[in-house]
């Protein structure tokens, strides 16, 4: 018997995610590629690995015998090309990040370019996500690495499967219409009589945001929800209100606009999240070093007087002998 290391990928995803959907949504491939995969992997095994009852599909004892083993197999596969990669004279690797648009243009192009001419091995791909949802890509196995934020003022519980290492610290600046606000300096209370422009509630930027008004006992007037902050400085410059800006954010600053340092803002951490357990580490840390060392050229290392990020841990996820066996189909 000869099994397929990419039809045991898809197995041990089926097992995690419960759906063939999901499974799909995860390795990029089409629903319908997945289950003739699947429906080959049961044909190699010369045995039943699920059971179909109407539209839902449920593992035999077999089938999870199976996916377990896939999750051990897996780990050596990784395990062993982490090995290769780290004996050989150089690196080569294709990874994925998860990234959002300060960080896509403020750090990604200088480290990119560093690795390029250091590591040429080494291919990154970004993908924009929503910062809300990287970290959970990185778990899933969607990305290989991922940018994270946490605010001073909004700490984030952790997953201990992920490693995080601090990339940056950012403050949080005004900005307002050119020549709108005769002041050097401001704090949200000078602000409060402004229309603003700010994230959304869901958002963990919006909501800092909406929390440090609050222990400020201000209630400020939002009249636009955008999700960017390059669109809401251009809105800014359009003279449609005040926001906030990171540092980051400032190199996406139209012309039109005014910044003002804010005394009472909310610091954020901008961290990276990978798997501990990566078969690519070593080039993953050469990524690593390559965006600390272009966060570091912007002068946004790590100040340590700076309030350090809280490393709380989530309870471990159930494992896969765990997982519920019922799934359902698409």
């Amino acid at each position: 018997m000869e099994l397929s290391l990419a039809r045991l990928r898809m197995l041990r995803e089926l097992h995690r995610r419960g759906t063939i959907t999901a499974t799909a949504n995860a390795l990029h491939y089409t629903v319908s590629a997945v289950s003739q995969q699947l429906a080959q992997l049961e044909r190699d095994v010369g045995t039943r690995l699920f059971e179909r009852r109407g539209r839902r599909l449920q593992f035999t004892d077999l089938g999870v015998l199976l996916a377990e083993h896939a999750e051990e197999i897996l780990a050596a596969v990784e395990r062993a090309t982490q090995a290769l990669e780290e004996a050989g004279e150089s690196v080569a690797a294709k990874l994925t990040a998860g990234v959002w648009a300060s960080v896509a243009s403020g750090l990604i192009p200088d480290a990119l370019n560093t690795l390029a001419r250091t590591h040429p091995g080494i291919l990154v791909r970004t993908k924009e996500l929503a910062p809300e949802a990287t970290a959970a890509a990185v778990r899933d196995g969607a990305l290989d690495l991922s940018f994270v934020l946490e605010y001073s003022n909004y700490p984030m519980t952790w997953d201990r499967d992920l490693k995080r290492t601090v990339i940056a610290v950012e403050r949080l600046h005004a900005a307002v219409p050119a020549d709108a606000v005769a002041m050097a300096g401001v704090t949200l209370a000078d602000l409060a009589e402004h229309p603003w422009i700010l994230a959304p509630a869901r958002s963990h930027f919006g909501h800092a945001v909406r929390l440090a008004f609050q222990s400020a006992g201000l209630a400020p007037r939002i009249d636009h929800e955008v999700e960017e902050q390059a669109t809401a400085m251009a809105m800014v410059a359009s003279g449609l209100g005040v926001t906030l800006v990171s540092d980051l954010g400032l190199a996406l600053r139209p012309p039109g606009v005014d910044i003002l340092p804010l005394g009472d803002a909310p610091t954020r951490t901008v961290s990276l999240a990978y798997r501990t357990n990566t078969a690519r580490r070593a080039a993953l840390l050469l990524v690593v070093d390559a965006i600390r060392t272009a966060a570091a050229a912007k002068g946004l290392a790590v100040d340590p007087e700076l309030p350090a990020p809280a490393d709380e841990i989530s309870p471990p996820a159930p494992s896969s002998s765990q997982a519920a066996d019922s799934l359902e189909l698409g």
